[in-house]
C-alpha cells in the first residue's frame, strides 16, 4: 500500500511539472504573434501570466497531495523514498534540472517545518553527468565561403518575423559595416570561420533579439542584433559586440526574455559561451526559469561558503526604516529582512511590504529595478555572523530568527545583487562621475515611470550604482502604480496665514504628489545639484508626469532600451 502511495506521489509531482512546462511553452509560443501585430499590451499581459504559472502549479500540486498523503505528509522515510522514485522517473528527461527544482518547491510546501535536507531534496544536482544533445536544432550555421553579404542576407531571411522589413537593403548595409568595422579590422576569415545564430528569438518589451557568434582566428566573437517592429515595419536597430552591453541585456535589473527553449541546459550552455561573465543562475533567470535560477544561486552560494572565511556583516549605507540589510563581503549579494517594527513615519505592515515585492516580481523592471530571490528557512553558519550583525538582527528582526547550536535560520529573507548606495557613491566620486550618475538617477526614475511605477521614496539612499555606473532602484516599500497617483501643482499662498502656516493649509489626499517638492531631498552634493536640476527639469513639472500617465493609459507600451541610443543605426526611428 505504501509503495503504491509513493509511486502516486512521484507521479502527481511529475504531472504537475509537465503541466507547468506545457503552459510555460504555450505562453512563450504566443509571443511572436504579439510582436508581429505590435500588440504590446497583450505582450505584457502574456508575460505576467507566465510569471504566475510556477506558484499556481506548485499550489495545485500540493493540494492534490494533501488529499492523499494524510499522515505521510511529514514522514521523513516516505519523502526519502518519493524523492528516489521521482529521480528515476525524470532520469531521461531533457529538462530534468527544472523537474528537480519543481520537486523541491512541492515538498517545501507539503512537509511542514522542513529544513533543507539532501536526503529529501535536490540540494545539489541529482545526476552526475549531463546528456550531450546534437546542436543542429539549436542554431543556424553560415559557412565563411558564402561571403559576408550572402550571410547577412540569409540571416535576415531566416528571421523575417512575418512582417515586411522597413528597409532590408539598408539593414544589410548597416550590419555589414558593423562587422567590417569591429571584426574584420582585426581578424581575417579562414577556412574554419563560421557564423552560428540561435534559432530562438529572445523577445522582451518591443524588441526581438537575435544572438549569435562568429568564429575568427580560433576564437568566437559573439554578437546580438536587436530588431524592432515600428509603424513602417521591422528593422535591425543596431549590432552589439561589446561584452558589457551584451551582459547588460541579461542584467538582474531586466525582465525575463520570452524565448522558445526546447532543451534549457543546451540553451544555457550556448549563452554561457557567448556571455561568459554571467553566472548560470543569472542565465536561467534571464530565459524565464527563475525558480531554477534560485536553485542554482543557492548551490553557488553553498559552494562559495565552503571556500570562503569572511563573516556576514551589516551593509554599508544608511540603515533603513523597513529593512535590515547585511552582506557577505566576498559574495556579491545583500540579504534583506523586513523589520518587526517600523520607525515613523512608516505605517505599512510587513505583509504590505511583501506585496510590494510581489508587485515588482510581476512587473517589467525595465533595467531599473533589482531582481529579488525570496527565501524561507535560509540557513547560515552561526560562527560566520559578526557580533555587531547578530545584535542588530536580534534588535530588529528577532521574530524571523531561529538559532540552533551551529546555524542561524532566517525564516524569511530577500536576496538581491549588491550595489554601492548612490548616496555613498556621491560622497567620494569625481565631479564628472557625479554628473553622470545623477543623470542616471533621473533617468531611472523616469524610465520606471514610463513602465507605470512611481518610486515613492526617491531619496538617493534607495538607489544603487552598478559596476557599469548604471543607477538601479532597490527599495520597494513605497512604490505605487504611476496611474494611481495624482500629480498636482503646489497651491500658491495668498494670505498672511497661508504664507506663514507651519503645515499645509490645503487638502492633501493620500495619492497626491507635488513634484516641485522633489528638489528638497533629491541631490545634496553642491557641485552637481544645479546640473541635475537643469538636466532633469521635467521631473519637477506635474504636467510631464500627467503626460506619462496618459501614454500608459492609452496602451502605448514601454520599451526599455538596454543599450545606448547613440549606437542605434537610426537614432530617431520611432517604435
Amino acid at each position: 500500500m505504501i509503495e503504491k502511495l509513493i509511486d502516486t506521489t512521484a507521479q502527481v509531482i511529475l504531472e504537475g511539472f509537465e503541466s507547468y512546462i506545457k503552459d510555460f511553452n504555450e505562453l512563450t509560443d504566443r509571443t511572436p504573434a504579439f510582436f508581429k501585430s505590435r500588440d504590446w499590451s497583450a505582450m505584457q499581459q502574456n508575460h505576467r501570466k507566465r510569471l504566475r504559472l510556477y506558484k499556481d502549479q506548485v499550489r495545485s500540486t500540493r493540494q492534490l497531495l494533501n488529499e492523499i498523503l494524510l499522515e505521510n505528509a511529514n514522514s521523513f522515510d516516505f519523502w526519502k523514498s518519493a524523492k528516489s522514485h521521482y529521480s528515476q522517473l525524470i532520469s531521461n528527461m531533457i529538462d530534468k534540472e527544472l523537474a528537480e527544482t519543481f520537486f523541491n518547491s512541492v515538498i517545501r510546501k507539503s512537509y511542514s517545518g522542513l529544513v533543507i535536507n539532501e536526503d529529501l531534496m535536490f540540494v545539489h544536482e541529482g545526476y552526475s553527468s549531463c546528456a550531450i544533445y546534437p546542436n543542429y536544432n539549436l542554431y543556424h550555421s553560415y559557412p565563411s565561403d558564402w561571403g559576408l553579404d550572402r550571410i547577412i542576407q540569409k540571416i535576415l531571411e531566416d528571421f523575417d518575423f512575418g512582417v515586411p522589413y522597413m528597409n532590408k537593403e539598408e539593414d544589410i548595409e548597416f550590419l555589414i559595416k558593423s562587422i567590417k568595422d569591429v571584426i574584420l579590422t582585426r581578424y581575417i576569415p579562414t577556412s574554419d570561420s563560421t557564423t552560428q545564430v540561435l534559432k530562438s528569438v529572445f523577445y522582451r518589451n518591443k524588441g526581438a533579439y537575435v544572438i549569435g557568434r562568429i568564429r575568427f582566428g580560433g576564437k568566437w566573437m559573439p554578437f546580438i542584433i536587436p530588431f524592432l517592429n515600428g509603424p513602417k515595419g521591422v528593422f535591425a536597430d543596431t549590432m552589439i559586440f561589446d561584452p558589457n552591453l551584451m551582459s547588460g541585456l541579461f542584467s538582474f535589473s531586466r525582465s525575463y526574455f520570452m524565448v522558445k527553449t526546447d532543451i534549457p541546459s543546451q540553451m544555457i550552455s550556448f549563452l554561457n559561451a557567448v556571455i561568459p561573465n554571467k553566472k548560470i543562475h543569472e542565465l536561467y533567470n534571464a530565459i524565464g526559469f527563475n525558480k531554477h535560477g534560485k536553485t542554482e544561486f543557492y548551490r553557488d552560494f553553498l559552494n562559495h561558503l565552503s571556500q570562503s572565511q569572511d563573516n556576514f556583516v551589516l551593509s554599508e549605507g544608511v540603515k533603513g526604516m523597513v529593512m535590515t540589510v547585511f552582506t557577505l563581503p566576498s559574495y556579491n549579494v545583500v540579504f534583506k529582512m523586513i523589520k518587526d517594527y517600523f520607525d515613523p513615519p512608516k505605517t505599512m505592515t510587513r505583509q504590505e511590504v511583501r506585496e510590494k515585492y510581489r508587485m515588482v516580481g510581476l512587473h517589467d523592471r525595465v533595467g531599473r529595478m533589482a531582481d529579488t530571490h525570496e527565501f524561507e528557512e535560509f540557513h547560515l553558519p552561526l560562527d560566520r555572523i559578526a557580533p555587531e550583525l547578530m545584535e542588530e538582527l536580534n534588535n530588529t528582526v528577532n521574530s524571523l530568527l531561529e538559532v540552533t547550536k551551529d546555524e542561524l535560520i532566517l525564516k524569511h529573507v530577500y536576496i538581491e545583487r549588491r550595489m554601492t548606495p548612490l548616496n555613498i557613491y556621491l560622497e567620494t566620486c569625481s565631479t564628472e562621475d557625479a554628473k553622470y550618475v545623477v543623470e542616471e538617477y533621473g533617468n531611472s526614475i523616469l524610465e520606471m515611470a514610463n513602465a507605470n511605477i512611481f518610486a515613492g521614496d526617491m531619496m538617493t539612499k534607495n538607489f544603487g550604482v552598478t559596476r557599469q555606473k548604471r543607477v538601479i532602484f532597490y527599495d520597494y516599500d513605497e512604490i505605487e502604480f504611476l496611474t494611481d497617483m495624482n500629480f498636482r501643482e503646489k497651491p500658491k499662498p495668498e494670505t498672511f496665514e497661508q504664507i506663514y502656516a507651519s503645515s499645509p493649509w490645503y487638502d492633501i489626499a493620500l495619492n497626491d504628489v507635488f513634484p516641485q517638492d522633489f528638489k528638497r531631498f533629491m541631490i545634496g552634493r553642491h557641485d552637481v545639484k544645479n546640473h541635475f536640476f537643469d538636466y532633469h527639469s521635467e521631473l519637477f513639472n506635474p504636467e510631464k508626469w500627467k503626460i506619462i500617465q496618459e501614454k500608459i493609459i492609452s496602451g502605448y507600451g514601454v520599451h526599455a532600451f538596454s543599450y545606448p541610443k547613440k549606437i542605434r543605426f537610426r537614432p530617431e526611428e520611432e517604435i
